[in-house]
């Protein structure tokens, strides 16, 4: 591998939570009386987390969320926590190909309760503990911010500028192109449409994947 370490997005790139909630999402949004697609679910608020999301998604419909709205979405986060969701193709393999020597960890905008539990799901827990870390847990400033990245590489072990990172959000791209590594932003989940090629390259990653056999040929 011609990078000393890689650093993993976690939703959308080894899980296909992002399709699975804004699915959700789109479905809680629409029964208020603000109809909106997964679509168009995944291009306002896809990598948003926290008060960011909250707040995009209240600018979008024009009103403060109703109060059973974070029930609701616990409701489905303890079901997708209790039964998996499935792996992103290709991803488990791929995670699983790297060499036992390479350093690598997921630096994520969701809680290491979630990141955690999924990886034990889809049997890779083993391959990234203890380098598990959280923009809202670890840092002061989550995504778009590159802080998480930073130190996700300090804690492997690497210079930033010697690491790779997988990326699908905008929001998680545009914090990894400043960080200063080689952002690849892989477009393989279900969640992202043609058009989101165009995102990312605007936004200015250095390489653009479909799938995981060409993320294998970029880092090789």
């Amino acid at each position: 591998m011609k990078f000393a370490g890689i650093i993993f997005d976690f939703d959308g790139v080894l899980l296909e939570s992002e399709y699975v909630g804004n699915v959700q999402l789109a479905d809680y949004l629409s029964g208020i009386g603000h109809p909106i697609t997964p679509e168009q679910s995944m291009a306002n608020f896809m990598g948003l987390s926290g008060s960011a999301f909250i707040e995009t998604v209240e600018r979008l419909i024009g009103r403060p969320l109703p109060h059973d709205f974070h029930a609701a979405r616990q409701i489905e986060n303890d079901r997708v926590l209790r039964d998996g969701i499935d792996a992103v193709i290709g991803a488990v393999e791929f995670v699983r190909d790297l060499p036992a020597d390479v350093p690598r960890a997921i630096a994520s905008s969701s809680s290491t309760h979630w990141i955690r539990t999924h990886l034990a799901h889809l049997g890779l827990l083993d391959a990234f503990a203890p380098h598990i870390f959280s923009g809202h847990e670890h840092v002061e400033r989550g995504k778009p911010a590159p802080d998480v990245y930073w130190h996700a590489a300090k804690a492997i072990g690497v210079d930033i500028a010697d690491c790779v990172i997988l990326e699908d959000s905008a929001v998680g791209a545009t914090g990894a192109v400043a960080s200063g590594a080689f952002v690849i932003g892989l477009c393989a989940g279900t969640h992202c449409a043609p058009a989101h090629v165009d995102r990312l390259r605007t936004i200015g990653v250095d390489a653009i994947a479909h799938d995981f056999d060409q993320v294998r040929a970029l880092i090789a």
